[in-house]
Formats: C-alpha cells, structure tokens, sequence
C-alpha cells in the first residue's frame, strides 16, 4: 500500500514567509478600470472538406449562409434548403487588452456550435466581435489552425486525437475601436489586492507612502488602496511605473487544509497546527463466500436430488493502534503518525475531519 506521503501533493509553505520575502505591487494587485475585456462574435468557417454542419439537422447554418449570399447580392429562394457540407456555423471569442488601440491584431479562439465533425483547414469568414454593451470592438477573419486531428475508416471505426471542432487564429482579428479609460482624467487610482487581506493594504499603503516620502496611499478596505496622481498624464504613468515596481512583504495567509475529494489530493498549509488529541481509525471488513451443495436422498427413499446453497460470513477488524497527538503538534509530525499507523489517503481525510469536529485543528478546513 502506497503511504501518504505518495499521495500528498505538497506539504510545504504555500503561504508567504514572515521574513525577506517581497512582491511587486504589479504581482500583487492591479488597477481598478486597467483590465481586458471579452469579446464575442458569431460567424461561418468555409472550406471544410466534407466536414461541415448537416443544415438538414442544423437549420441556423443554412439560414446563416443564405444571409451571407443575400449580402453579396446572391439571391436565394426561401424554397431552397442548403445542403453544403464545408461549412461550420461558429463562435467566436476574443480578449481585448487595456489600451489596445485600433488597427493592432489580436488572437482569436474558433468553436464549432453545430453537429460539424471537423474544422480542420478551415477559413473563418469575416466576424464582427461585439463586447457586451453590443458594440463592435474587432472585426475577425482568417485561416484555422486546429490542433486535432481525425481519421474515419469504411467500417465506421474511427481514432480521433485531442479536439477537431475547435480551432485558433492567431492575430485573426482587427481591433476597430478602442475602449475608453478614465486615467487621463483621474485624479487617483484604485489598487486592487489579488487576494483580499487588511494587513497588506496596510502595508501596501504605508510602503508607497515611505517610498514617495508623502501621504499619497490610503486604505480603503482589504482590497483596495487609493493613490493620489498628479495632473498630466506622463507623470501619472511616470508615478505608475514606479509604484507597481515597489517591493512589500505580504501578510501571511490564513491556515488551511485543501482536500480535492474527487483525487485523494491533500495539501496543507505552513501554518496548520494540531491541539492535543488522541485518534483511532480502524477498518471493518465484511467478508460474504457463496457455495453450492448437492443433497442427495437415500437408497429407496423415493427422494429427489436438490442443489443447496451455503453461505460463509466472515468479519475482520484491522488492529490499528490509538495514536496519541502531542501539544503543539507540527504538521510533519501528524503526517508520520497517520503514515504510522498505516493510513489511506482517505483515512487522513476523515481524520482532519474528525480532529476539526473536535477542535483540534487550527486551520480552515476546504473540501473541493
């Protein structure tokens, strides 16, 4: 049997140290109205061989390519039902950095949204990107790169590696307008920690303020941290530069204990400590063997031979010993004493459980 310490994936300090140990402001937090924003889009890929949407069971494709033709001064009677097997009705997703500005390039990600089995070699038509306040923001077009790959035989048995209705264009699409931001006109900024904590806005503030040798930064809450800018914009980005390069010690985390109860995946936090308490877990096995038996009647009893069947319960308790947990307990020591004891990922599950129920454990307890 495998011990725990195969299957606990890290028993190490996941949390900041209390001593020399620094973060940029920049790793830390961002600017509050500085961030991307999605885009989306609905659009055809052509040029699929034989790969397409069946438009008998995908009515949206065909309508979608006789709005296509229509635009392009094809006209096509209502009567007509496209069967045109090389084309993919899609979604199309972008991310629009801050600042981006148009006539730059940005990546797009391809999905088919109907019963196409491929989109390999495939070409996007022309796309416009709308954000969510339904304003175009890009305009997308371009050939597919698809990492899958997809091969049928006559038979019908078929091998398919990673996913073929998905697809990238990288640069495929054309920013077109750009989002407004505030910083021009702002008289401050807003720091937001990636991590909630009063005890680094504080120290973020305080670093700024030492650093700049002035009341610039205020903590607002555990999140954010206002910061005064002065009146032109190269400044305000000359002050920006500077601040998210500061170095600040971050507060130490709060104590916790991860359990992912679908892998068995444990990981504890540096902080986690363990109060005195003695634990016992044992397993009970039940152990039930089935058997036939044939009865067979005496001479000149006039009897018939019937099959019986006999069954065999066995119980068996494994002898695990009470472990005793000390005062002041680290985590490297509850380890080896579940280890000792023999114990399955499982177990240790259960006994943190157990030990929380009971207040042992000083940590959060998170089960995903």
């Amino acid at each position: 049997m495998r011990t725990l310490s195969t299957l606990i994936i890290a028993l190490m300090s996941v949390f900041f140290a209390s001593e020399g140990f620094g973060m940029r402001i920049k790793d830390m937090a961002s600017i509050k109205g500085v961030r991307s924003n999605q885009l989306l889009g609905y659009g055809l890929v052509i040029g699929l061989d034989g790969t397409g949407d069946q438009t008998s069971q995908t009515f949206f494709t065909g309508q979608s390519m006789k709005n296509m033709l229509e635009q392009m001064g094809i006209v096509v009677p209502d009567s007509v039902n496209l069967q045109v097997k090389n084309v993919a009705a899609v979604m199309v997703q972008a991310e629009l950095p801050p600042f981006a500005k148009p006539g730059q390039t940005i990546d797009v990600t391809v999905s088919s949204i109907g019963n196409a089995k491929s989109l390999r070699a495939g070409a996007l038509v022309m796309t416009q990107l709308k954000g969510v306040d339904g304003r175009v923001y890009a305009v997308a077009q371009g050939n597919l790169i698809v990492g899958g790959f997809s091969a049928e035989g006559g038979n019908g048995s078929s091998v398919t590696v990673n996913s073929t209705t998905g697809g990238r264009i990288p640069n495929g699409a054309t920013v077109e307008r750009a989002v407004p931001t505030p910083l021009a006109t702002a008289t401050s900024i807003q720091l937001n920690l990636h991590d909630a904590d009063f005890t680094t806005a504080k120290r973020v503030a305080d670093t700024i303020n030492g650093y700049l040798g002035s009341q610039f930064a205020t903590a607002r809450d555990s999140v954010s941290i206002d910061v005064d800018m002065p009146l032109t914009i190269d400044a305000k980005i000359t002050l920006i530069s500077e601040i998210e390069n500061i170095e600040v010690e971050p507060a130490e985390r709060v104590a916790r204990v991860i359990v992912n109860s679908r892998t068995g995946t444990v990981v504890i936090g540096n902080r986690v400590e363990v109060l005195p308490a003695a634990v016992s877990h044992g397993n009970l096995t039940v152990s039930v063997a089935e058997s036939s038996d044939v009865s067979q009647p005496g001479a000149f009893s006039d009897g018939e031979t019937v099959t019986t069947q006999e069954s065999a319960v066995t119980i068996q308790e494994d002898a695990i010993p009470m472990f005793l947990i000390g005062p002041t307990v680290t985590l490297k020591d509850l380890v080896e004493a579940v280890n000792g004891v023999g114990a399955s990922p499982g177990d240790l599950v259960s006994i943190l459980q157990a030990l929380e129920e009971v207040g042992a454990l000083r940590a959060q307890l998170v089960v995903i």
